[in-house]
């Protein structure tokens, strides 16, 4: 992946609460991509290109994006997304309980606020007894083991989260993993990790050497490789070991705690790890965590954090889950590692939304396994030693090319630049100068007052904006063409003969081939298979549906998450585009039905508008939608739910959950919950001390519940 405003740029540095809203989608764009590309590296390919610890702390950013600004979650979000794809050469089995990853915590102060965060949501006080349990986070690759009547009938790996690999003959050579159970329940679904002991893995290396084989980089990536591999018998040969820490479908349960649960899997004869524990909230959680850390470097076999759970079931079942993470988990994770090397170059690289990011190209050095040669330097202000909220950064010490600096990798697939040795500068050095104009095409790049990003206003005249935005379209989460990627976007703009410079030209490309007699078979990298496959598969995706459209249009500020909403509001394009045209920012009833969309902001409402009533975009607009065929949003249904597709308010005091627990069942259920009462609520959730939505619902006639009766309406489903 080139390094570009997907992965470096102003506001990766930035707290999340002092993100604007433009840094935010530049920042959940970024991350998608980065967990994506780190999601094949590590669950497809079985070669990480970055750590365990990185690789959460990404997505643990991302969630605290999405978070604070609910309305510029992307449809290809981190959040929504477990593992890998499936590898080519094994079967598939779909998970009937879904593999989840776990949210992520890197310092004492996260252990804290999970403890917090699940009593808010459960409604507990500071003092009331909540118990969890403590487990080391073993470095290994996820399996689930499938018993029915006591016998081993299935095994697979956790792939996506919903489709894993068809390992079972592999599995059944691991000397920890019982072919046979006594007693227990009729089904039972284990999960583990498999892993390599650290005395195993140099021992096969050793091996693997002496027989000119391929030796591995590390104990998780030998496991990984041994476990998938087509012939058991190798699988067979390697030493794989096998720790149970969780359950997923059962037909009785384990327990009634996890620590419980996890004592009758060890009966069972499960290998369970001996330093799981029961501790009585964060300080107990914390102290474990440090006497585990300790003790890291002679357990024998590699982990990189300990997971917390909350004990009690029943808890954990009231807590459920995000989209990809359990509400009752938190794994907290190890520090990161730092390295020093020589900055021997900052370059300028220009986003498609006209942000100028440095990023700093380094004498390669290894961080953490993986050799480093960019890291982001963030903007101009950090470069100069200023942080985000104008103080001092670095005792103030600025960057310059020449610098020693050190480099840290943790939650970042770019690493950053995080300090420099003044001993080592050398004579004669000059501080670094920010672009004031932009490097692609020339055009003034101002920074505007309380922004910390320099951005190009060449708009459609700088080529680096118009190559990105074309990138963009054709993302996974866009338009997803086959065979048209980054790459052939760059050759396409390049080309004076047959040139992709707007999203429509894409579509006719096909038919200019055939106009103009320029053969795109002839082209470098095509010859008339790929060219025909190009065109075919340019042809697929004129149908497609009206959020991926939204989305690919790369509105700033509208992620993956707005477009869907937005497609879900308006349902057609017709409707949406008459909506935005029609639209004044600030006042009317457009933009007041806009506004009262859930997670629709001014600032994403205002960038809408703007976008679809800027002349020369529009017309780049409607150019590409005569050529597609927009499908309608489709409702989201929810079976045996009597409030799929209805819209729901809650206002007042809820005493039998919390309001996020509240929320979360409703979203479950099919439901859209919304912030405010209009003629298109469905039903509204009137609590003690429910005043003005109260009033207003009476007022249009909308049906209004108690929480009692909202729950009796629920009921089971």
């Amino acid at each position: 992946m080139a390094l570009g405003e997907t992965q470096s740029h102003a506001a990766d540095h930035i707290a999340v609460a002092d993100l604007t809203d433009d840094q935010a989608a530049q920042e959940l764009e970024r991350l998608a991509q980065a967990v994506a590309q780190a999601n094949v590296a590590y669950h497809t390919n079985d070669a990480p290109d970055i750590t365990d610890a990185e690789y959460d702390a990404l997505k643990r950013r991302n969630s605290a994006i999405e978070a604070r600004f609910p309305g510029l979650k992307r449809s290809d979000s981190p959040s929504d997304q477990v593992g890998g794809a499936v590898a080519e050469g094994f079967g598939k089995i779909a998970h009937r309980v879904r593999m989840l990853s776990l949210e992520n915590g890197f310092a004492d102060d996260d252990v804290t606020e999970f403890d917090q965060r699940v009593r808010r949501y459960l409604n507990l006080s500071d003092d009331a007894p909540l118990a969890y349990t403590a487990e080391p986070k073993i470095d290994g690759l996820s399996l689930s083991l499938r018993y029915e009547n006591g016998q081993l009938i299935q095994a697979a790996t956790r792939g996506d989260g919903e489709v894993g690999e068809n390992v079972t003959a592999n599995a059944r050579t691991i000397a920890d993993i019982p072919h046979v159970l006594t007693g227990a329940p009729a089904l039972l679904e284990v999960r583990g990790e498999v892993y390599m002991s650290h005395a195993d893995f140099a021992a096969l290396n050793d091996r693997q050497a002496a027989s000119g084989g391929k030796t591995f980089a590390n104990p998780r990536n030998a496991a990984a490789g041994s476990l998938r591999q087509l012939d058991a018998s190798i699988t067979k040969s390697r030493p794989l070991r096998f720790f149970a820490y969780a359950w997923g479908d059962l037909s009785d349960p384990l327990g009634a705690t996890q620590s419980g649960s996890i004592e009758r899997l060890k009966s069972l004869g499960f290998m369970v790890n001996p330093l799981t524990c029961v501790c009585d909230g964060p300080a107990d959680l914390l102290a474990h965590y440090h006497q585990i850390e300790a003790q890291r470097a002679t357990l024998g076999y590699d982990i990189d954090g300990v997971v917390y759970k909350v004990d009690n079931l029943e808890l954990q079942r009231r807590l459920g889950f995000r989209s990809t993470t359990p509400r009752w988990a938190l794994a907290h994770k190890f520090p990161a590692e730092l390295a020093w090397t020589l900055l021997e170059a900052i370059d300028i690289q220009v986003g498609r939304t006209g942000a100028l990011s440095p990023v700093a190209r380094l004498r390669p050095v290894t961080v953490g396994g993986v050799v480093v040669s960019n890291a982001t330097l963030h903007n101009e202000d950090y470069i100069a030693g200023i942080g985000g909220d104008g103080q001092p950064i670095r005792g103030g010490k600025d960057i310059r090319v020449g610098d020693w600096v050190q480099v840290y990798r943790a939650g970042d697939v770019i690493p950053k630049v995080a300090d420099v040795d003044l001993s080592k500068r050398p004579q004669g050095t000059e501080k670094y100068v920010f672009p004031d104009t932009c490097p692609k095409c020339g055009s003034a790049a101002p920074r505007e007052p309380g922004d910390a990003i320099r951005r190009c206003s060449g708009g459609l005249i700088c080529p680096a904006q118009a190559v990105e935005k074309l990138k963009h379209f054709v993302s996974r989460a866009a338009f997803d063409i086959e065979g048209l990627g980054a790459k052939q976007i760059e050759m396409f703009f390049a080309d004076d003969t047959l040139p992709i410079r707007e999203p429509a030209d894409i579509f006719t490309l096909a038919a200019r081939d055939s106009a103009n007699l320029t053969r795109l078979k002839n082209r470098d990298g095509f010859g008339e298979t790929s060219a025909k496959k190009l065109f075919q598969a340019i042809d697929d995706k004129r149908k497609i549906p009206l959020g991926r459209l939204i989305f690919a249009l790369g509105i700033r500020h509208v992620g993956e998450n707005g477009s869907s909403i937005l497609a879900q509001h308006y349902g057609t394009w017709d409707a949406f585009e008459s909506a935005m045209t029609a639209a004044r920012i600030g006042e009317g009833p457009e933009w007041q039905d806009l506004l009262n969309i859930d997670g629709v902001g001014e600032v994403l409402a205002a960038s809408v508008i703007t976008t679809l009533q800027q002349q020369a975009e529009r017309a780049s607009i409607d150019r590409l939608v005569a050529e597609l065929d927009v499908q309608p949003a489709q409702a989201r249904a929810v079976a045996d739910s009597p409030v799929a597709g209805k819209t729901v308010v809650f206002t007042g005091t809820l005493e039998q959950m919390t309001r996020a627990e509240a929320k979360a069942r409703a979203e479950a259920l099919g439901a859209k919950v919304a912030g405010s009462v209009s003629a298109k609520t469905d039903i509204v959730v009137a609590g003690p001390g429910a005043g003005s939505k109260a009033a207003k619902a009476e007022e249009l006639g909308i049906l209004t519940l108690d929480e009692q009766g909202w729950l009796d309406l629920i009921g089971g489903a």
